[in-house]
């Protein structure tokens, strides 16, 4: 079996070499501001923990994208507190005064502090974070300031529970202390779910889960080793250390440009840039029959097996949507794993898979399984968001500042002061130096030179005039100084008086607020008391919900059972329904039959018996005296006869055909095949007939009149024939119908058999014998018997072809 794959590594590939190829990109889209999603899929005990984590000496994926996003914001990190998350999914910026105020704030609380990277490292995780590449991204906005916030959850038998959680939280617990007692109820603390919700932007997130700011790798690291710690692990057959639950470590980047000074940061919540990358390590799927699972660990790996084929599903469906261009609805809220991540399926970021196999012969089927899906989602494709534009500010803002600062920390260092007003002075200084006339030369060379003196006496009257001028504007500026000293000092007593009315005030609004502080402090204490109740309440409430669904579940389950049972039931009393009417139809036409032949065979013995009582009543008696009464009834018998008295040793008759009285219509002549010729003398004949020995729909589309000759046995052992005739017409759905109208019957019976003899002391003239002869046969051999239909001799018959 052949699978495609955009990568494929061996067994023997460097934890580099997979970290360059699949996770490398999604911290840089990290950076610049994109989404990411990476998961690690496979059967149980195919590496997809090793492959995030890694082991001592080689780090996972995990600790390498941690390292390489704080060797390539490190520089550019914001101090703690200066972004904020809040419980709606959203950060916020705040000025550095509050910064401060929350950090003194954390200082002072008893709860642990988050680890610093300064504390002695866990040499259980020392070799993992030990990562030497140097691995950075190049493009970094450097007039951006970033802070990195994690949090770590489980998925176990569908409920969210947060690991980073401060409460107490141990899995697998004994219920038994070290004095080999019981618990009290108090000792443990079961650990609360927690719930998803979609924030304004419509992006899914877990509520009240633990973020925590880091500042470093071995300070994130440690808080995803603090909760892999109470992640829930056990002992299959297949696994020594299975995870039973998929964990989601998130790592949130949020970055903001600073102001236009390059100073601080921009207090514009807009301008916030908040994305994030998701490292998924799923729970392995298996089967129960080779992890010989029971209990527990079988319904945990029900609830794996049943998120796997939920994220399945969400895959096929998007591939259809995307291949015939339709809208199903994808069930993402069939399962918290794919309803966490419905964001990253629609668009909001890009989405890796690692599948994990394991060469065993056992997992062959799984691994199958697990190629095939994993190349199926190669074939997804999502429309990406649009990167989002920042207003534009002038770029290297941050180092021109730097630059400044450190120009200006050089020259106060070099002068020991302020240097604002040194120029000033400077400048001052030159000008008066400017104003004030230059000095001639003052050297004497000859002793009755008398132009150097008086030049250089002329000189100095006109600079001791200027210092005259000057210190008259200088007198002049310090009253003028003075007075500007004196109003001010009158509006700064003003402003002290204003100042003083102003702080009473504020002074009684502050005892007012403080008043009300108190009281809502009492107030608080009173809700939080209330709150206590009420989490213990809820506690109860979900204990009870929990006990009541898994009650619900199994009476779900045995009402399923019962119906599936009634429907068998139903199913098999409508087949012995069916079977009994068929059995109860069939005994009633034999039994309707029966009595009908029985009712025929009775009709014809009276027919005999009647047929037998005229012969002996019109039979002509010598002892008597004939009455004139009698001759018109022994008359009578020669009046209905239409046949020629019978000629002893007559030549032999030519066989002739008795015309039928439906000759004129198109006829179907249907003779089945177990039909017996006769071989009398009166024949029926159709002419412009198609004989048939099967009715067929070609034969009665073709003619309007349908005759049907049928044969049975006589009560007296002779044949009877029947012709039971109908009429042919086409039905409203193409095909054709024969509505029966009429039967003739056909009956071939011996002349002498019925005969009746004379008696051996009288015999009878020939002339009477001969007309008893005849009038014995022409009862006896009737032409026919007609019926129509609807008479008491039988019901009518009714045929329908089928149409095409």
């Amino acid at each position: 079996v052949q699978y495609s794959f955009k990568e494929v590594f061996g067994t023997l590939v460097a934890q580099k070499k997979l970290f360059d190829v699949v996770a490398k990109p999604l911290v840089e889209d990290l950076i610049h501001g994109k989404n990411g999603l990476l998961f690690t899929y496979g059967v149980t005990g195919s590496g997809k923990t090793h492959t995030m984590t890694g082991s001592p000496g080689e780090g996972g994926l995990l600790p390498r994208c941690l390292d390489m996003i704080f060797k390539s914001i490190g520089p550019f990190q914001a101090k703690r507190f200066v972004f904020k998350l809040d419980d709606k999914n959203s950060v916020d910026v705040q000025c550095e005064v509050d910064a401060l105020l929350e950090r003194q704030k954390r200082d002072t609380m008893p709860v642990p502090k988050t680890p610093s990277g300064k504390r002695q490292i866990d040499p259980e995780i020392a070799d993992m974070i030990n990562v030497q590449d140097h691995c950075k991204v190049e493009e970094v906005d450097e007039d951006n300031v970033y802070s990195v916030f994690v949090s770590y959850i489980e998925i176990y038998n569908n409920y969210i529970y947060d690991l980073l959680e401060e409460a107490p939280f141990e899995s697998i617990k004994s219920k038994w202390n070290n004095c080999n007692t019981p618990l009290r109820n108090g000792d443990f603390i079961p650990p609360q779910s927690k719930i998803l919700r979609e924030d304004q932007n419509r992006n899914m997130y877990v509520t009240g889960c633990t973020e925590v700011e880091v500042k470093s790798t071995e300070e994130a690291f440690e808080v995803f080793w603090r909760g892999q710690k109470k992640r829930r692990i056990a002992n299959t057959q297949l696994n020594r250390e299975s995870s039973r639950s998929h964990s989601v470590f998130t790592i949130k980047l949020a970055q903001a440009p600073l102001d236009a000074d390059g100073d601080n940061v921009l207090q514009e919540k807009e301008q916030i840039v908040l994305s994030q990358l998701s490292l998924v390590d799923l729970a392995g799927s298996e089967r129960a029959n080779r992890t010989k699972a029971e209990g527990n660990r079988l319904r945990e790996a029900g609830n794996i097996n049943q998120s796997l084929m939920t994220l399945r599903t969400c895959i096929e469906i998007l591939r259809e949507n995307q291949m015939y261009g339709i809208n199903k609805m994808v069930p993402y809220r069939d399962s918290k794993l794919t309803l966490l991540f419905k964001n990253y399926f629609d668009g909001e970021g890009k989405v890796r898979m690692i599948v994990c196999v394991n060469p065993k012969a056992e997992d062959y089927e799984e691994s199958l399984q697990v190629m095939r899906f994993a190349e199926m989602t190669q074939e997804v494709e999502v429309t990406r968001p649009v990167d989002r534009p920042l207003y534009g500010l002038t770029p290297g803002r941050r180092f021109r500042n730097q630059a400044f600062q450190e120009e200006l920390s050089q020259k106060l260092v070099l002068r020991g002061g302020p240097i604002d007003g040194e120029p000033e002075e400077q400048s001052v200084l030159e000008m008066f130096l400017e104003n004030f006339p230059p000095l001639p030369a003052c050297e004497l060379l000859d002793i009755n030179d008398d132009q150097t003196l008086p030049k250089l006496i002329e000189v100095l009257e006109k600079r001791h005039k200027l210092r005259q001028m000057l210190l008259k504007q200088f007198s002049r500026a310090v009253l003028d100084l003075k007075a500007m000293l004196q109003e001010f000092d009158c509006s700064v007593a003003s402003k002290e008086n204003h100042v003083k009315v102003m702080l009473s005030e504020k002074e009684k609004t502050i005892a007012g607020q403080k008043m009300e502080i108190e009281r809502l402090e009492k107030k608080i204490k009173t809700l939080e008391y209330k709150i206590e109740i009420l989490e213990k309440t809820a506690t109860i409430y979900e204990e009870d919900k929990r006990n009541l669904q898994q009650e619900l579940e199994s009476k779900s389950q045995k009402l399923q059972r019962q119906a599936s049972d009634k429907r068998r039931l139903e199913a098999r009393f409508q087949g012995m329904v069916a079977e009994t009417t068929m059995k109860w139809e069939k005994e009633c036409e034999r039994r309707v039959a029966a009595k009908q032949l029985e009712m025929q065979n009775k009709l014809w013995v009276k027919d005999e018996k009647l047929k037998q009582l005229k012969a002996i009543v019109t039979e002509p008696k010598n002892e008597k005296p004939e009455r004139p009464s009698r001759e018109r009834d022994r008359e009578k018998p020669v009046q209905r006869s239409v046949s020629p008295s019978p000629v002893p040793n007559a030549p032999p008759v030519r066989l002739r055909h008795r015309r039928s009285r439906s000759a004129g219509e198109r006829w179907v002549d249907h003779k089945p095949p177990s039909n017996l010729p006769t071989e009398t003398v009166m024949q029926p004949h159709v002419p412009h007939a198609i004989t048939v020995a099967a009715a067929s729909e070609k034969a009665l589309a073709k003619c309007d009149k349908y005759m049907l000759t049928h044969q049975e046995l006589a009560s007296d052992g002779e044949i009877e024939t029947k012709l039971i005739k109908g009429d042919v017409f086409k039905t409203r759905g193409g095909g054709q119908a024969v509505q029966f109208t009429d039967i003739e019957t056909l009956k071939q019976e011996s002349p002498t058999g019925r005969k009746r003899k004379s008696s051996p002391s009288r015999p009878d003239p020939p002339e009477e014998a001969a007309d008893s002869e005849w009038t014995d046969v022409e009862t006896r051999c009737s032409v026919a018997v007609e019926m129509k239909a609807g008479s008491a001799l039988g019901p009518g018959y009714e045929h329908h072809a089928q149409p095409k």
